[in-house]
């Protein structure tokens, strides 16, 4: 359904002000909730770490130790990080909490991952040809791709880069800047140099490799082999969590992708509206709202990127409403669901045809 220009102005007024009841009611429950996960995240990592070395007593010990240390890494990346480092906290004025200071346990850079992420994908979401994060290179899931022989095995190519997911956004800044291969681009407006990539990517890399496969197997003594395998496997769990999580944020069946001319210029009213066809929610209790940092909301995290996610499930509720009274399709389904959407999105590119992007001009 097209809008109107007025249409699309209201609809902005309306979102605006869905974000600010929410803005105006931030306080001390935000500061508590979000403390709290950095306690639980804490605890579960040092708890994990301790239970694998205790693995000489039962297995069952060690298997929970790297669950745990899976789970901490999980809430560290997604509930706390990605949502720190869109400064959803920053008004706590808390150096642990602050979006400039933050480091998170995952191979990626921080401040690749806010260039990356936080401007580029958010900016341009599921533009083709501007948000790279869109098929990351690899996948070709609209028919605004052409067609090459490699996309036959896209769903094989899926699953490493799922299994390895941590160092595939650690790579993509330097992949999308050609720093090791491919022709320098001439419209280049990335600020920093191939040398300052270089040192991001191969610093954070080492550390996150040092602490998980040399540090904590060494001090773990004749259990080293145990702590370095359960590392390993709670690594694999962190990564095919997120890869899961964020593939059902964009690459669900019935989501919209654009193109650059049809978005160019836009209105904040547009903007919204592009973010709502171009995201999908999954539903789901408390539980798993916390696990995927509220990326279940991903309209509502779309639409409202500096607000603490706790809050999207509510806010949920009003964007529907507000989607409903405009004709605007509001993508959400169960997680299973949604997720085999993907699948399918997945399998249906990596063969010639498919769907070209919707328009959204007026």
């Amino acid at each position: 359904m097209k809008l109107t220009t007025e249409q699309f102005n209201a609809l902005a007024h309306e979102l605006d002000s869905v974000k600010q009841q929410v803005q105006q009611q931030l306080g001390d429950a935000d500061a508590r909730y979000i403390r709290r996960v950095l306690l639980v995240q804490r605890l579960s990592a040092l708890s994990g770490r301790v239970l694998m070395v205790l693995g000489f007593i039962t297995p069952w010990l060690w298997l929970f130790g790297v669950l745990l240390l899976a789970l901490a890494k999980i809430l560290d990346n997604m509930e706390i990080g990605h949502n720190v480092l869109h400064g959803q906290y920053d008004w706590l004025n808390d150096p642990v909490l602050h979006s400039r200071r933050f480091e998170w346990d995952i191979a990626c850079d921080a401040g690749s991952w806010q260039r990356t992420h936080n401007f580029e994908h958010h900016t341009y979401t599921n533009i083709i040809g501007k948000d790279r994060d869109f098929g990351y290179g690899l996948l070709r899931l609209s028919n605004d791709f052409r067609w090459r022989l490699r996309n036959l095995w896209q769903g094989g190519t899926y699953l490493v880069l799922s299994m390895l997911f941590q160092w595939g956004v650690s790579y993509h800044e330097l992949a999308a800047q050609r720093v090791f291969a491919g022709k320098k681009k001439t419209d280049r407006h990335s600020q920093v140099t191939d040398r300052e990539l270089k040192q991001a990517f191969f610093g954070k890399g080492a550390r996150q490799l040092v602490k998980d496969y040399l540090f904590f197997p060494l001090i773990a003594g004749p259990m080293w082999l145990w702590v370095l395998t359960g590392n390993l496997l709670a690594n694999l769990i962190r990564n095919l969590w997120t890869s899961t999580v964020i593939f059902c944020g964009h690459f669900t069946k019935d989501v919209h992708v654009f193109t650059a001319a049809e978005c160019e210029g836009e209105s904040r009213g547009q903007w919204y509206y592009r973010q709502m066809l171009g995201s999908s929610n999954f539903t789901g209790p408390t539980w798993l709202h916390i696990l995927t940092g509220h990326l279940s909301c991903q309209i509502e995290h779309h639409l409202f990127p500096d607000i603490p996610a706790r809050h999207y499930p509510a806010m949920a509720q009003q964007v529907q409403a507000i989607a409903a009274k405009y004709g605007i399709s509001y993508n959400s389904g169960s997680f299973l669901r949604q997720y085999s959407t993907v699948f399918w999105r997945i399998m249906r590119y990596s063969l010639p045809g498919g769907d070209t992007a919707v328009k959204i001009s007026t």
